[in-house]
């Protein structure tokens, strides 16, 4: 006989679950079987405690030996266990044979009923007893199934076959109906708590709408949600019928599954990472941000970033902006808690934080500002061998009378709507030009070209001052370059002989094509190589050190 185990909280319609799987002809069921071992050891008060104690073994060692794995007379046996259950002290083999599936349900739905018999406690609910099964599972080996009750709800025979799938047994439809009324196996307690499953003859659908939640549990719901939470990024569907319209994205740098990023004054894991609801970066894009790039072991131009943050936070009247110590130090901490030292991105930004209620006004903040450093492996975004393929978008670039481009805020909604304009020609970025029709930059990055042996870039009237332009411009000059800033037209990118864009993703990139035009012989010209050379020696010997970042 083959064991299958589900874990659950109470709840969490493990019931039904187990009426569910009493349907089969191959399947005995037990209802959990340790539970007079849990009331003995732990003193739990129930109202139906005697009864237990004079139906059901206590002695844990003779339950997980002689009845969860004792003879049987079916192929399977089915075990309803709460994950509360589990107490120290029994077999190894509870855990170590069988097959075992975890059961959760969002603690949402959980906590309004749950009080109905015994009192609320973060033990009774035993949603960390769940994640330590799930843990210990996935130590020795086993990474069990977990499923979700809401899926099981909405759909339950692509759940149920799902299931039966990953324990590796048949699926039979007799699962998906039973009759009304208790059955055989049903504890003790059945009286006290079965009541809608007797009720019912099969899996019900959920409700349109939730009941009002009972705000006295809502501290208790803070520290389960969580733990709900991580056990839910582990559900999978096997059926279509639960897959989500959209397939999991695979990422650009697979690595990057699993980081931590600054929130605020703490380090998160990704899933983990987030910002409220009330943040002003969220209530109206209300932040500013810089790029970084990490260079074997060195943060480059990082004080220049830090100057732009904080002028950009200023020109925004931010206040209770931390200091600029404080951002290096959460800066640091994020890479070295990574072991990010090379060809690694920052994303930084300071919001004007969280406010007390929704709305525009700055008045609303009176926490002070968030701060985020989102930290990842990231090479260079563009082809910067080949070269890139730019297209001019209609979106025009903000005027400094409407909103300042030299303002490095989160409102990037102008840049978007030309992202999206290059997205749909299938292209690298949009070229977007000023009010006048003179060209100013692309929707992220700076622009340079070349014509006779000289260099020209746009004036930064409707463009963001960027610090690898201003880099660049020093090298230009370095390299013995004429250098010319002015406004430049359409038509003289079109007819030029080299053009790249600078930014902090793609440090120097040559632009191959525009608008269906070649750019000089269509391939990445000498002015661009020597400078793409000089800023490559530029990074590897400047920049702020990591603190413990040692070279191998």
């Amino acid at each position: 006989m083959e064991v299958i185990h589900s874990w659950s909280c109470p709840r969490s319609l493990s019931t039904a679950l187990m009426y569910s799987f009493a349907q089969r002809d191959d399947i005995e069921v037990l209802d959990e079987p340790l539970n007079a071992s849990f009331l003995k050891a732990t003193g739990a008060d129930r109202p139906y405690r005697d009864e237990i104690f004079a139906s059901m073994e206590i002695d844990g060692h003779k339950v997980v030996k002689d009845i969860i794995y004792g003879p049987g007379k079916k192929k399977y046996r089915f075990c309803k266990n709460l994950a509360k259950h589990r107490i120290l002290g029994l077999p190894s083999e509870l855990m170590s044979k069988g097959k075992h599936f975890i059961l959760i349900r969002n603690p949402v739905h959980i906590l309004p009923s749950f009080d109905k018999v015994i009192p609320l406690s973060f033990l009774d609910v035993g949603l960390a007893d769940l994640v330590s099964i799930y843990s210990d599972l996935c130590q020795m080996g086993t990474p069990p199934p977990v499923i979700d009750a809401d899926d099981l709800q909405r759909n339950p025979e692509a759940t149920l076959r799902g299931l039966c799938h990953d324990l590796d047994i048949p699926f039979q439809a007799s699962m998906l109906k039973w009759e009304a009324g208790p059955i055989p196996e049903d504890g003790v307690w059945a009286s006290w708590w079965y009541k809608t499953v007797h009720e019912s003859t099969g899996f019900s659908s959920p409700r349109k709408y939730p009941r009002t939640f009972n705000m006295r549990h809502y501290d208790l719901l803070e520290h389960c949600l969580p733990l709900y939470n991580t056990l839910r990024r582990h559900v999978k569907g096997k059926s279509s019928l639960l897959a989500s319209p959209l397939a999991p994205p695979s990422l650009p740098v697979p690595e990057n599954a699993k980081l931590f990023a600054w929130v605020g004054d703490e380090i998160l894991p990704r899933e983990m990472a987030k910002v409220s609801v009330f943040d002003s970066v969220v209530q109206g894009g209300d932040s500013v941000w810089e790029g970084l790039r990490i260079y074997k072991g060195k943060v480059f131009k990082l004080e220049e970033h830090l100057d732009r943050l904080f002028d950009s936070a200023k020109a925004l009247a931010f206040n209770n902006v931390p200091t600029r110590e404080e951002v290096k130090a959460a800066i640091f901490k994020t890479l070295i808690t990574n072991g990010m030292f090379d060809n690694t991105h920052i994303r930084l930004s300071l919001t004007r934080g969280k406010k007390v209620t929704s709305g525009m006004s700055p008045a609303f903040n009176r926490y002070g500002c968030t701060l985020i450093v989102l930290a990842e492996w990231k090479p260079p975004v563009y082809d910067n061998d080949n070269g890139i393929v730019l297209v001019t978008a209609t979106t025009r670039r903000n005027s400094p009378t409407n909103l300042d481009s030299k303002i490095h805020h989160n409102n990037l909604l102008n840049n978007i709507l030309a992202k999206v304009e290059s997205n749909n020609a299938n292209v690298d970025d949009a070229i977007m030009l000023d009010k006048d029709g003179f060209v100013s930059e692309t929707n992220a990055t700076n622009l340079f070209m070349v014509k006779n042996g000289v260099v020209l870039t746009p004036h930064v009237d409707y463009c963001l001052p960027g610090i690898t332009r201003a880099t660049v411009m020093e090298l230009v000059v370095k390299e013995n370059f004429i250098l010319e800033e002015r406004n430049i037209s359409l038509s003289e990118f079109h007819t030029s002989d080299e053009v790249w864009t600078t930014g902090t993703m793609g440090e120097l990139s040559p632009v191959v094509k525009i608008d269906g035009r070649v750019i000089g012989e269509g391939e990445v010209g000498p002015v661009t190589r020597k400078l793409q050379s000089a800023y490559k020696k530029l990074t590897d010997d400047s920049g702020v050190p990591i603190p413990t970042y040692q070279k191998l």
